[in-house]
C-alpha cells in the first residue's frame, strides 16, 4: 500500500532489527521468548496495532482466517490486514503550501471486536479500573493565562498569513501552513519565542508556572518534595548548536536589492548576533532569583549519557534536585523518579495522546510516597493552545474506544491527523463508448476553454497595462526618483562631521639635519581626520556620543512596541524616526521619513544599529539607479504590448469543432446540462467591448483637486 498519508513504506533500521530479533526468539522458544510492556500500545493511530502484531503475532498473521465461502486470507502483508480492518478514502486536501492535492488516508476502522480478540491472544490489557494499583490520587489544575496585546495582534496576523497561503499569494518557501502552526504553538507558550525583544508578560503561563513551582517548592521544604516541568518547545541546545542558530538568526538568509547580505556582514564583523530566547533558561533564572538554589534545578538535556542520567535520577529521588525540566522525548518512557514527586507541570501540549499519558505516568506511579499529587496544565486563551488540547482529547477518546476492559465498538473513525478536506474525488465507470468519448471531449473542451479564457484575460491585462498600470507605474517611479533625490540632498546637508586627530611628527634619521629651521611643536605634528557622529535626537534629548545614542535606541526598543503600530521616537540627520515591530514580531524596524521612507532592521548591538541606519541612508543612490532601470523597462514593455493586442485565440477552430461534437453527444445521451446556456455565456463574453474602443469616445474633462503629494517606497 503506497501513497497513504501517515504510513511510511521505508524500513527504520532499529525497527527492522527489533523485528528480526523477535522472529529469532520466537523460533528458538516456540513463540514464548518476547514480552512487551507498555502503557501506550496505540499512541496515535490504529495502524500501530499491525506493527505490534508483527512483533508478537507473526504466526497468527501468517495463519490468517477462512471466510464462510472457504476462501483463505493471509494477514502477513499490511494491505491484506488493512482490507479487513480499515477503509481508505481519497480526498482533496489543503497541502501545507496552500495548494490542493489528492491524498489517500485511513478514514475508518471496522471489525474491531475481531481485531481486539486477535490482539488479546497475546496482549493482556489491564486498565486502571481493573488493576487498583497503589498509586496516588490526582488533582488536575487548569491554569488559564490571558493573552497580552502583542499575542492578540500576532494571532490576528496568523489568520492573515493563513489566508494568504490558502489563496496562493505567498511563496511556500517563505510561508506555509506548517510554519504558521509552529509559530502558533510558540506564541501560545511565550511571545518572546517569536522575538526575544518582546516584553516579558507578567501574566503569561510561563510566569504562572514559575509562581506555582516556587510555592510548591516552599511548601515542600521539610520533605524535599520534587517537581517535573514538561516543555517540548524551546528546549536548551548544546553550545555549538546555539552558536550556529544565533549566526543564522543574524544573517537571516535575506537579500537586499538582489544582493546577499554577506558584504554587509563583513562590514559589521564587530556586531554580536542576538542570543535566542529559551523558556528553560528563563524559568531557571526566575526560580533562582526567587530563592531556589541553582543546584536544585536541573535540565534533563544536560545528562547526555546513561551514567549522567542515572546520577541525575538518583538526585531527584533523594531530593537533592527538586525541580527537573525536560521534554517528553527525554523524560517520558523509562524515567523512574516518582519517589518524592508532588507536582507535574505541562507547559505545552504534545501532538500525541500517548505522550500525554507518558508524562502522567512519571508521577502517577507505584512507589510515590505522596497520597495526592497535582498535575498543572497551562493554556493561553485565544491562541493555538485550546485547539491542540482539543485535538489530543479527540485522539484519546478514539484510543479509549479500543483499549478498554469492555467490548470495543464495531467501528470508529481514525484520527491520526486532522485533515483539511476540500471535496471528495468522484469516479465514473461506464461501458458505453459514447460516454467514454464524451468524457474525453469534456476534458478537451474544458482545457481549450481554459486556454481561451487565459488568452482573453491576457489580452485584457495588456490593455489595462497599456492604458492604466504602466502609465501609473511610470508616474509613481518618477515621483520616487524625485523624492529620493530630495532625501539625498537632505542627507548631504546633514553629514557626519570630520574630526581632526593630531599625531606625532615622524622622527629624523640619525646624523641628518633638517634642511629648514625647526618649526614650532604645534606645526610639526601631523594632522589626520576621522568621521565623527552627526548626533541623534530621541525624545527630548539630543545625543552627540555614538555609544549613548545606540543605548538610547535599544532602550526605546525594550519599552515594548505593539505590532503594527509605528511609534515616533526622534530625528536623525534631517529624517524623522519611527519604531515598529513586523514579520510576526520577529523584527524591529526603524523607519526614517523624509520625502521617502527608509527602513532599517534593528538588533541588540549598540553600534551595529547605527551602522545599519547609515548603510540604509547611503543606499539611496543605488535605489535611484534601480528606479531609472525600471523606467526604461516599462517603456520597452509598452512598445511590445502594442504589437500583441488584438491577436485572436490560435485554437479557436478546434474549440468550436469539439464543442459542437460535445453538444451532439449530450443530445444523444439525454444529458441536457445547459449547452444553450453555455452558448449564451460565450456570446456574452464575445460581446464584451474592448477597452481600446473606449478611446474613441470623448472623455469628459476632470476637475483638478489640489492634494498633497506623498511618495512612498519601501526598501
Amino acid at each position: 500500500m503506497r501513497n497513504v498519508a501517515g504510513l511510511s513504506t521505508t524500513d527504520a533500521q532499529k525497527s527492522s532489527d527489533m523485528l528480526l530479533k523477535c522472529r529469532y526468539m520466537d523460533e528458538i522458544t516456540g513463540g514464548r521468548g518476547v514480552v512487551f510492556a507498555t502503557g501506550t500500545p496505540v499512541s496515535n493511530s490504529m495502524t500501530e496495532l499491525f506493527t505490534m502484531q508483527r512483533y508478537l503475532q507473526q504466526d497468527l498473521l501468517e495463519k490468517g482466517f477462512t471466510d464462510s465461502r472457504g476462501k483463505h486470507y493471509s494477514l502477513t502483508h499490511f494491505d491484506s490486514w488493512a482490507s479487513i480492518f480499515g477503509e481508505t478514502v481519497t480526498k482533496v486536501e489543503l497541502a501545507p503550501e496552500g495548494k490542493y492535492r489528492p491524498r489517500t488516508r485511513f478514514a475508518r476502522f471496522y471489525n474491531l471486536p475481531e481485531l481486539m480478540a486477535m490482539f488479546r491472544e497475546t496482549a493482556d490489557i489491564k486498565t486502571a479500573d481493573q488493576l487498583h494499583l497503589p498509586v496516588p490520587e490526582v488533582e488536575y489544575h487548569t491554569e488559564k493565562a490571558l493573552p497580552s496585546e502583542e499575542q492578540k495582534q500576532l494571532v490576528r496576523e496568523l489568520s492573515d498569513r493563513a489566508a494568504a497561503v490558502h489563496t496562493g499569494q505567498v511563496n511556500p518557501k517563505i510561508d506555509n501552513m506548517l510554519k504558521i502552526t509552529s509559530d502558533g504553538r510558540k506564541l501560545g507558550l511565550d511571545q518572546r519565542l517569536i522575538n526575544p525583544l518582546f516584553p516579558d508578560n507578567p501574566a503569561s503561563k510561563v510566569n504562572m508556572c514559575v509562581e506555582n513551582v516556587f510555592r510548591i517548592w516552599e511548601d515542600g521544604q521539610a520533605d524535599k518534595l520534587t517537581q517535573l516541568i514538561f516543555c517540548d518547545l524551546s528546549t536548551p541546545k548544546a553550545a555549538a548548536a546555539a552558536t550556529r542558530d544565533r549566526t543564522a538568526m543574524a544573517a537571516g538568509n535575506k537579500v537586499a536589492g538582489g544582493t546577499e547580505l554577506h558584504a554587509l556582514g563583513n562590514l559589521l564583523e564587530d556586531i554580536k548576533p542576538d542570543a535566542p530566547f529559551s523558556v528553560y533558561e528563563d524559568i531557571r533564572s526566575k526560580l533562582v532569583a526567587m530563592g531556589i538554589p541553582e543546584r536544585e534545578i536541573a535540565f534533563i538535556h544536560d545528562a547526555n549519557t546513561d551514567a549522567k542520567k542515572k546520577e541525575l535520577f538518583a538526585k531527584v529521588r533523594s531530593g537533592r534536585v527538586r525541580v527537573l525540566m525536560g521534554s517528553t522525548f527525554k523524560m517520558g518512557a523509562g524515567m523512574n523518579v516518582q519517589d518524592r514527586l508532588i507536582a507535574l507541570h505541562d507547559l505545552d501540549c504534545p501532538w500525541r495522546p500517548g505522550d500525554l499519558e507518558q508524562r502522567k505516568g512519571r508521577i502517577v506511579r507505584q512507589g510515590n510516597k505522596n497520597p495526592t499529587v497535582h498535575i498543572y496544565r497551562y493554556v493561553t486563551e485565544g491562541t493555538f493552545d485550546s485547539y491542540l488540547w482539543q485535538t489530543v482529547e479527540n485522539k484519546q477518546k478514539f484510543i479509549s474506544q479500543i483499549m478498554t476492559s469492555k467490548s470495543p465498538v464495531r467501528s470508529c473513525e481514525d484520527v491520526d491527523e486532522t485533515a483539511l478536506s476540500y471535496a471528495e474525488i468522484k469516479a465514473l465507470c461506464a461501458g458505453n463508448p459514447l460516454i467514454k468519448e464524451k468524457m474525453d471531449l469534456d476534458i478537451d473542451v474544458a482545457r481549450l476553454r481554459l486556454l481561451k479564457a487565459d488568452h482573453q484575460s491576457h489580452q485584457y491585462r495588456m490593455e489595462d497595462d497599456l492604458l492604466k498600470r504602466f502609465p501609473e507605474k511610470i508616474k509613481e517611479n518618477e515621483g520616487f526618483i524625485a523624492g529620493l533625490e530630495a532625501d539625498m540632498k537632505t542627507l548631504a546637508e546633514h553629514p557626519h562631521p570630520m574630526v581632526p586627530v593630531k599625531t606625532a611628527a615622524p622622527p629624523q634619521p640619525d646624523g641628518e639635519q633638517p634642511d629648514a629651521p625647526a618649526a614650532p611643536a604645534a606645526e610639526t605634528a601631523a594632522v589626520e581626520v576621522k568621521q565623527g557622529f552627526a548626533g541623534m535626537e530621541i525624545g527630548d534629548q539630543t545625543y552627540t556620543d555614538k555609544v549613548e545614542a545606540g543605548k538610547a535606541l535599544i532602550a526605546e526598543i525594550r519599552k515594548g512596541i505593539k505590532p503594527g503600530e509605528p511609534v515616533e521616537i526622534g530625528n536623525y540627520r534631517g529624517f524623522s524616526m519611527a519604531l515598529s515591530v513586523e514579520d510576526f514580531g520577529r523584527t524591529f524596524v526603524l523607519t526614517l521619513k523624509g520625502q521617502m521612507t527608509h527602513r532599517a532592521e534593528l538588533g541588540e548591538d549598540v553600534l551595529g544599529n547605527l551602522l545599519r541606519i547609515d548603510h540604509t541612508l547611503n543606499k539611496m543612490p543605488e535605489r535611484v539607479t534601480v528606479l531609472h532601470s525600471q523606467l526604461d523597462n516599462l517603456h520597452q514593455q509598452m512598445k511590445e504590448i502594442q504589437g500583441e493586442i488584438g491577436k485572436p485565440f490560435p485554437q479557436e477552430a478546434e474549440l468550436q469543432q469539439k464543442s459542437a461534437r460535445l453538444a451532439e453527444l449530450n443530445a444523444q445521451l439525454g444529458i441536457e446540462d445547459g449547452p444553450a446556456q453555455a452558448g449564451e455565456q460565450r456570446l456574452a463574453k464575445d460581446a464584451r467591448p474592448s477597452v481600446l474602443e473606449g478611446l474613441k469616445r470623448p472623455v469628459p474633462p476632470k476637475q483638478k483637486t489640489d492634494k498633497p503629494k506623498d511618495h512612498r517606497q519601501e526598501r
